[in-house]
């Protein structure tokens, strides 16, 4: 078997983490699992970054409830045109606004967009169909112009990454379907779990060593319970024609890899426009990992140099 390319700063990062001594999140309950994971956030991110705006927003939640999100804009006034809803990872568990600041803000000053976060119930608290739920509501809330988002958009673009670039997905798919008060016009899947029903080769190739791991990847199903054969559960259920053009995003080492590498197939065979980059010699969750792992930062840019096409594309 044919090692696989390493990259010498993953690498790095690999050894260090795997030599941690202590219990992994999936051992600890989901409460202490988000407390480490808030922990690593000054070890493992680059720092938020110069912004015009940046501002705590509260919408209503479909339960009842509110949504708590985050606006990042690299201006401080602007003229009506496309926002990025961001969706979060976490295995559906974790994460949170604070943890996604910083890519958030780097997303606004790359794209010059203003990108709005999405703070949706986690489980186990909330299982599934809770954080769909959520992010379809907070998908119309934004195109719906309200005065508190101070902003008119023109068309919305859908993002995210891990269990948010499922998220993202399932909620480009309600919105093919029953359309928001302004266009989805672009689609960014960031290594998403796009097909819970089918083992990939890429699970048992990653499955231990990686920072994604098969235990964890249990725990986080076995805490949101989704149900793999509906679409909001694992979105490749549904038909895929005519969702919007998208940037599909994975990663070289990660056990999900290959649900990615499917999305974008599946995209590409139902006639919808597609890019796909993958990150060779890296693993999942490298968006919140730009500080232990430096060349995770050009993955980033090299992303949004592609999304910022397809911005532009579907604007125009």
């Amino acid at each position: 078997m044919i090692e696989p390319f390493v990259r010498p700063d993953v690498a790095l990062f690999l050894n260090y983490l795997n030599a941690l001594p202590g219990p992994k999140i999936h051992e600890i309950g989901a409460v202490a699992a988000r407390e480490m994971t808030r922990a690593m956030r000054g070890v493992a991110d680059l720092e938020t970054g110069p912004l015009a705006l940046l501002r705590d927003l509260t919408m209503p939640g479909p339960n009842g409830g509110t949504i708590a999100l985050r606006l990042f804009d690299a201006r401080a006034t602007r003229e009506p045109g496309p926002v990025l809803v961001f969706f979060h990872g976490g295995g559906w568990v974790l994460g949170d606004l604070d943890g996604y600041e910083p890519p958030c803000a780097e997303i606004a000053r790359v794209l010059d967009l203003p990108v709005v976060s999405v703070d949706y119930r986690l489980a186990p608290e909330h299982p599934w169909p809770g954080g769909p739920d959520d992010c379809e509501a907070a998908a119309r809330w934004v195109a719906s112009a309200p005065a508190a988002l101070g902003l008119t958009p023109t068309a919305l673009v859908l993002a995210g990454d891990s269990a948010g670039g499922t998220l993202a997905i399932v909620t480009a798919l309600a919105l093919r379907d029953m359309p928001a008060a302004v266009p989805v016009i672009a689609q960014w899947a960031i290594y998403p779990a796009a097909d819970l029903a089918t083992h990939y080769p890429s699970y048992t190739e990653f499955r231990d060593g990686y920072f994604l791991t098969e235990e964890s990847i249990r725990w986080f199903g076995e805490s949101y319970a989704p149900d793999p054969t509906h679409w909001r559960g694992s979105p490749m259920v549904a038909p895929l024609a005519g969702l919007p053009p998208a940037l599909v995003t994975t990663a070289g080492l990660d056990p999900i890899r290959d649900q990615g590498r499917a999305y974008a197939a599946g995209l590409a065979k139902a006639g919808v426009p597609v890019s796909f980059v993958e990150a060779r010699g890296n693993i999942h969750g490298f968006l919140n990992l730009r500080k232990a792992i430096p060349s995770s930062q050009a993955d980033l840019h090299d992303n949004l140099a592609l999304l910022k096409i397809l911005v532009a594309q579907g604007a125009s």
